[in-house]
């Protein structure tokens, strides 16, 4: 009995000793697992984003990135395909990773790269992928604006520019075969939204290379570190780069356009008139929302906006002591005392404002961008053309602050007191605060520099025109108008943008659809449904976006009552950038969860 006992002892240990050696490599398979997952998926993003890189050379000097100097992407309909051909490859090397074992960061990581792809793959399904420039942009005004985003500190770096200077003959040809493939798909831009686009292609032109933007690195001081004969030798290599090649270039652009692409143009304004336009508009919905909203939900959506607004406009009119909404926004759209006389006199009283906003940004962020920001006039070529004013990236990297551009043409259609909400949308704290904060934040370089979601990016702008309201901006009636005019005109986006694509709308009918709701004015009005014609989609992303960050807003201002804290709430909403707004609920509720259980 004794050996027996002796036995049974010796077994039941063995047993425990081999459950625990079991359980233990269980665990560690787990954790080997774990950590497996992760770091394949640390890897791909990295790869993923060096190949982004590599074929966005421009992008990556703006980054600092020396080995992408000189050179220039490969904008062809094969380059796309072959673009599509990779994302193919990166997603399926995705989807092998399991999801069970990363992180809360990391499963953002992944969805969020997941959707890039996906989307990048499905956007070259459609005809519409030929179409390459809208009515406020394309490959000609990019490329005398690129001087903006590049390093220029050493002579390696001004050899760079000529050197990419000198390949615009590659670059126009390759785009207007590109934009040819348009017109033989009858995809090509409405009518309608391309009146007087010509202007933007002969506008860079000039009797003096030195007097065009793409002499503009040239025109200001020589940096002390390069030596003047040298300096002298690049000056004149730009010029005559300039004079020999890209003004016949733009030339040749200018006479395709007038004589093949003009032409050409679509007669109805809307997408889903041309082939496959109303599943190129769902793709849009999605890709611009990122929701699964359709079109008739959010025209729905927007006359629901556009009634609430308008209701808080009598309101404002009745405080300014007019009877009507009508007649006070017929006295701030013609009162001369509300219009700048000058550019420079505009520009003045946009710098006094920004400069009052930035002394109010601490008392609603706690984390503020290290990087500063600056105002410029819009290029005139383009300004007529375009909207009321844009924000353009800065880059840490290379010292390069970010930009507010401002619209000084037709003075008399820019009112000031449109001012302060258009300052804290594209300054701060809003494009300018989220995106150098973005840049600054301890996230993937992917994550940093190459993840946009519209509907955050934008959404936080319009949210931002509201959190005006708490900095003070808005203290007379007509500065009050100014920002609900702001809002009531980002809800009409909804209704027009969707009526113009989904419901068979003309030009003319969201013009006065906007000019009844909205106090903008006329030029303003047609500049932007011209944008809405040119560009599908894009506009619904502003006030879904603003939705949401208002409702979590509200979430939590519920569930936290008196711990409830503003500054920890922007933090927590730009604290990982630009992401999906499913994303952007998920790590709400996570942080609203953390909070309830201190």
């Amino acid at each position: 009995m004794k050996n027996i006992k002796l036995t049974q002892t010796a077994l039941f240990a063995i047993a425990m000793a081999t459950t625990t050696m079991i359980s233990a490599q269980a665990q560690h398979s787990e954790i080997s697992k774990s950590q497996n997952s992760s770091e394949t998926l640390k890897q791909l993003i990295d790869e993923y984003w060096q190949y982004s890189l590599e074929q966005s050379p421009t992008f990556a000097s703006s980054l600092g990135i020396k080995e992408a100097d000189g050179k220039l992407a490969d904008v062809t309909l094969k380059s796309q395909d072959e673009a599509v051909k990779k994302a193919q490859s990166f997603l399926n090397k995705l989807q092998a990773i399991s999801t069970n074992s990363l992180n809360a960061s990391q499963k953002a990581d992944y969805g969020i790269l997941k959707r890039t792809l996906e989307e990048t793959i499905e956007s070259q399904k459609y005809p519409q992928r030929a179409v390459n420039f809208t009515n406020r942009s394309g490959w000609h005004q990019n490329f005398a604006g690129m001087a903006g985003n590049l390093p220029f500190r050493t002579a390696s770096d001004y050899q760079s520019y000529n050197d990419r200077l000198r390949q615009y003959d590659r670059i126009n040809k390759q785009s207007i075969d590109v934009a040819n493939v348009a017109i033989a798909s009858k995809v090509t831009l409405p009518c309608d939204a391309i009146v007087g686009y010509e202007k933007s292609i002969s506008g860079l032109l000039a009797d003096d290379p030195r007097e065009t933007r793409f002499y503009a690195p040239y025109a200001k001081a020589k940096p002390n570190n390069i030596d003047t004969e040298k300096w002298q030798s690049l000056a004149n290599d730009a010029q005559k780069i300039i004079d020999d090649i890209i003004f016949p270039a733009i030339k040749i652009q200018e006479q395709w356009y007038l004589n093949e692409y003009k032409p050409a143009c679509s007669v109805a304004p809307g997408v889903s008139q041309q082939p496959s336009g109303a599943e190129y508009y769902d793709f849009r919905i999605r890709q611009m929302t990122t929701t699964t909203m359709s079109a008739d939900e959010i025209h729905n959506l927007g006359l629901s906006e556009v009634a609430r607004i308008r209701a808080e406009m009598v309101e404002v009119s009745k405080s300014a002591g007019y009877e009507t909404r009508e007649a006070f926004i017929e006295h701030l759209r013609n009162d001369p005392k509300y219009y700048a006389k000058t550019p420079e006199e505009l520009m003045r009283y946009v710098a006094r404002v920004t400069k009052d906003i930035d002394g109010k940004m601490p008392s609603l962020f706690g984390r503020l961008a290290v990087l500063p920001y600056g105002i410029k006039e819009i290029p005139a070529e383009i300004a007529e053309g375009t909207t009321t004013a844009y924000y353009n990236p800065g880059s840490p990297e290379i010292g390069l602050a970010g930009f507010y551009f401002v619209n000084t043409s037709k003075l008399d259609q820019r009112p000031l007191w449109e001012v302060p909400a258009l300052s804290v949308h594209e300054a701060v704290p809003g494009h300018h605060h989220q995106i150098a904060l973005q840049q600054e934040l301890p996230l993937s370089d992917f994550r940093k520099n190459g993840a946009f979601f519209t509907a955050f990016v934008e959404g936080w702008g319009l949210y931002s025109e509201r959190l005006g309201i708490e900095m003070g901006l808005y203290d007379t009636p007509a500065k009050n108008m100014g920002r609900l005019s702001y809002e009531m005109w980002r809800a009409c986006r909804l209704v027009v943008d969707t009526g113009i694509h989904a419901k068979g709308w003309s030009k003319q009918k969201a013009i006065d659809y906007m000019l009844d709701n909205t106090a903008l004015t006329q030029a303003n009005i047609e500049a932007e449904v011209n944008r809405y014609i040119s560009w599908p989609g894009q506009a619904l992303a502003y006030k879904i976006g603003e939705l949401k960050i208002r409702e979590l807003r509200t979430m939590a201002e519920e569930s936290l009552g008196d711990k409830f804290d503003i500054r920890e709430f922007h933090d927590i909403v730009l604290g990982q950038g630009a992401v999906p707004l499913e994303v952007l609920e998920n790590q709400v509720k996570d942080w609203l969860k953390g909070k309830l259980a201190e």
